[in-house]
């Protein structure tokens, strides 16, 4: 892969690019938010398992655009859920599996996921050849191979990849079972929990009821009421914080707060005990946890993230079918500065709450997001997410953010991937991006060059310590 690789053409600009990312390529990773599963590193033997079980089958990035080219998530091996009556997961020969992917693996070309797979293969497996159709079996058995090693185990790979903390994402109703795990086994690997209690506070979560019942049970508090229901919450943060949790995350379909009376919040909770809520019920009450999570966080200390604009499963035949994080959730129009402004006048001048913002709508970087994040002491932006996680979409993010909110009202760079391979990756582009543009920042006579160091050490590693307490 060419050394300068994303950097912009013009020479002046490439070389001071070249020299920013060079003083801060060895900087440690710091992965503040993402959904690598904690189970892997409870075991000190734990095995990927296949190329196809860690590359392709998990990855909903990578089967999305196959299946955008008609290519059926059986014949990927993604399994049903739930499970079939005789357990079927369609084609499970993972030679073919990896084959058929190899076949298509041109339609990655100028995209993220094809960055961060190339870069992948070349860096951690130390592949020499692209991967194409009639590469695919020998990449194949080189990868294997490596699987194989002690040196591919998870936990050998965190510490290769120089990872100084990692944090998951877990449901409010998670025993933590893993992180206990790895706390008693002595591997000295910073990995924390995040709460996550989307399962719980929205109403119209799939399961809402056994969700509560196990919050219940953790909890040893018997929900009843709403009253009950919030002391509940209360105790599973504080053993979340226990555990080394600094952040809190919540995913809603908007943006939207509201605070309800106490009376009002407990009617619609009884409403959905009894299995009567209504879709504006589960809109309201949304809106109302999300003031209460703000709440809690001035008081437990917890950064609290907001990840709204994804309407989930938009297919409703692969939901069905495979459940879940398929690649069917797709983004809306966002609107915040209404939508927070309840919460923003209770909180967003309160120094003891950091709430991070993020967006899929990026029309709202100039017009809101970045003006909001100017003003409110509490408010601090989160990186480009998800679709946005790209060399284009963290160049339209300097430009649009920055100039109005400031570097220092954002929080740097977190991976937010399953894919726990290709996270060195996520962090390298992150890294020249954000050189490149100081690079233009000091070629136009912007800054200096004593500030651009300040600055790209700042958004490679600064920021994103200080916003989550890390």
């Amino acid at each position: 892969m060419n050394p300068n690789r994303y950097f912009d053409p013009d020479p002046q600009q490439r070389s001071i690019a070249r020299e920013l990312y060079d003083s801060v390529a060895a900087r440690p990773l710091i992965c503040p938010h993402g959904h690598v599963d904690p189970r892997l590193f409870a075991d000190p033997d734990y095995s990927f398992g296949s190329p196809v079980d860690l590359l392709i089958i998990p990855d909903h990035y990578v089967f999305r655009m196959l299946y955008s080219q008609g290519i059926a998530l059986e014949a990927l091996g993604v399994p049903t859920s739930p499970p079939t009556p005789h357990g079927e997961r369609g084609e499970t020969d993972h030679r073919q599996i990896w084959q058929t992917f190899a076949d298509h693996f041109y339609l990655f070309r100028g995209t993220p996921t094809g960055v961060w797979f190339n870069d992948e293969l070349s860096h951690i497996f130390g592949i020499e050849e692209k991967l194409a159709g009639e590469s695919a079996q020998r990449i194949y058995d080189q990868i294997t191979a490596k699987l194989a090693t002690p040196e591919f185990r998870p936990r050998a790979l965190f510490e290769r990849f120089n990872i100084e903390v990692l944090c998951t994402t877990d449901a409010a109703t998670d025993p933590l079972t893993h992180q206990q795990a790895i706390r008693a086994s002595g591997w000295t690997g910073n990995l924390r929990p995040t709460f996550r209690p989307d399962g719980v506070v929205n109403l119209d979560a799939p399961g809402w009821r056994n969700n509560l019942d196990a919050l219940s049970a953790l909890s040893g508090i018997q929900v009843h009421n709403y009253a009950t229901f919030i002391q509940a919450l209360e105790n599973r943060r504080a053993f979340f914080k226990s555990m080394g949790a600094t952040a809190t995350d919540h995913a809603a379909l908007t943006p939207y707060t509201h605070e309800l009376a106490a009376r009002e919040a407990d009617d619609i909770f009884q409403r959905a005990l009894r299995g009567g809520a209504t879709a504006e019920d589960a809109t309201r009450f949304t809106g109302q946890m999300l003031m209460e999570m703000a709440r809690m966080s001035v008081e437990d200390g917890l950064v609290m993230q907001l990840h709204p604009g994804s309407l989930r499963n938009h297919n409703p035949i692969i939901f069905e079918h495979f459940g879940t994080d398929k690649g069917a959730d797709i983004p809306i129009e966002t609107e915040y500065t209404r939508n927070l402004r309840p919460l923003l006048n209770k909180y967003g001048n309160d120094p003891r709450l950091t709430l991070i913002l993020f967006t899929l709508d990026e029309s709202a970087y100039s017009r809101e997001l970045a003006t909001l994040a100017g003003h409110y002491p509490a408010l601090r932006l989160g990186p480009p997410w998800w679709f946005h996680d790209s060399l284009n979409g963290m160049a339209r993010y300097f430009d649009q953010v920055m100039e109005t909110a400031g570097l220092y009202n954002t929080v740097g760079f977190n991976d937010d991937t399953r894919a726990f391979c290709s996270i060195p990756a996520r962090h390298d582009v992150w890294r020249r991006a954000g050189a490149n543009w100081l690079a233009g920042l000091v070629a136009r006579h912007f800054i200096d060059m004593d500030e651009a160091r300040e600055m790209i050490e700042a958004l490679t590693y600064g920021l994103v310590k200080q916003a989550y307490k890390l």
